[in-house]
């Protein structure tokens, strides 16, 4: 990846950032650290890597995605709106009751193109998509984002076989790997670990990165479309809470949401970033 594009993604998932704390912190209710910790992840994929068309959401051949871990939407759901599914100010009614974003994402809202939220769920629709399109003979690809603590439900294991036994090369699950959960560490509730082996174990092809390094993360991506006899698995070793200092590896940050004075503060601390990356994209 060369360094300009990076910037540009660098940019855009600051600005994203930015978003998704303005849509939490209005609405005082949201996870907001679950969706820090993907935001570079979905960024990369909806504005470099996916092949969609924002004014045909249900474009026969476009590539899907389904967020597993479906409570993250107020990422989800500020990526959209930068990607030109809905307006930018529509993020302005999240949570409302009238309004069309709700908490968990769903198939009513441009560019969601699976309802999700009970987890476990996910990977199993990813699947179903992957394969009809193999049936179909369709081009398009399928990426599935699953938490780490969501590894704890059966069904994740049932689909990653399924998907191995039907060669599903056109599947990528990505795991938002930042070893917490609404109760503590991954470890302390029921450790997946280690992660990478289980998928390997089920026949999956498999890579480890770093969730937040776009050239990483491109390259994994890249590899995994040369793959033709299995579906990918990318763990992608994130930090909850990604971007705001005091929000960064802390539990507490799972559904909590910031007071007048810690929003102001992660405002800064966002603006400051979104600043400091304008300036270097500009020089």
């Amino acid at each position: 990846m060369d360094a300009q594009k990076e910037r540009k993604l660098l940019a855009l998932s600051a600005s994203i950032r930015l978003n998704a704390l303005e849509t939490v912190y209005r609405a005082d209710s949201g996870h907001i650290g679950g969706s820090l910790s993907v935001i570079d992840i979905l960024t990369i994929l909806y504005f470099d890597k996916m092949n969609i068309l924002p004014k045909n959401p249900h474009w026969e051949d476009r590539d899907r995605l389904v967020l597993s871990k479906g409570h993250c939407t107020p990422a989800l759901y500020s990526v959209l709106a930068k990607r030109g599914y809905f307006p930018e100010s529509e993020l302005e009614n999240f949570r409302d009751i009238d309004s069309m974003l709700s908490g968990h994402a769903e198939m009513h809202v441009p560019g969601v193109d699976m309802s999700t939220g009970s987890l476990g769920q996910g990977l199993s629709a990813a699947v179903g998509m992957a394969l009809n399109g193999q049936l179909d003979k369709k081009d398009y690809r399928v990426y599935a984002i699953v938490g780490d603590g969501e590894l704890e439900e059966g069904q994740i294991w049932e689909a990653a076989m399924c998907a191995a036994h039907y060669k599903l090369s056109n599947l990528v699950a990505i795991v938002d790997n930042n070893n917490l959960q609404i109760d503590g560490t991954i470890e302390e509730i029921m450790s997946p670990y280690p992660i990478d082996q289980k998928f390997a174990a089920f026949g999956w092809n498999v890579m480890t990165v770093d969730g937040h390094d776009f050239a990483a993360l491109d390259e994994a991506l890249a590899q995994s479309q040369l793959v033709s006899d299995r579906p990918t698995a990318i763990i992608a070793k994130t930090i909850k809470g990604k971007g705001i200092s005091f929000m960064e590896n802390v539990v507490d940050w799972h559904g909590q949401t910031p007071d007048e004075g810690q929003y102001l503060i992660a405002k800064n601390e966002l603006m400051a970033k979104l600043e400091e990356l304008e300036g270097h994209r500009n020089e």
